[in-house]
């Protein structure tokens, strides 16, 4: 069966989030640090701050859309800090 995740990466050089979903997320995150990712590129290199995992790609989608709309970066660093550890 596969499994679907939603992970928050952070960029180490200039601390700005990035949101995505993928059932690869060890291949993603590599994907992500080579540049092969348009809007990630300037920010490599990036770090795995955060992954919930799902059994289907319908509620992965639905949650990273719910996390990206979530304009306060304090929120996002709440879920970090309180959520599964990585």
């Amino acid at each position: 069966m596969i499994q679907y995740f939603v992970y928050i990466l952070e960029s180490e050089a200039n601390g700005v989030y990035y949101i995505g979903s993928t059932s690869n997320l060890n291949q993603r995150l590599i994907y992500h640090n080579s540049g092969r990712v348009k809007s990630t590129s300037s920010g490599t290199p990036w770090i795995l701050k955060y992954k919930e995992n799902y059994s289907n790609l319908s509620e992965a989608r639905k949650r990273e859309t719910q996390l990206k709309g979530w304009k306060k970066r304090k929120a996002l660093e709440k879920l970090i800090q309180h959520g599964p550890i990585v």
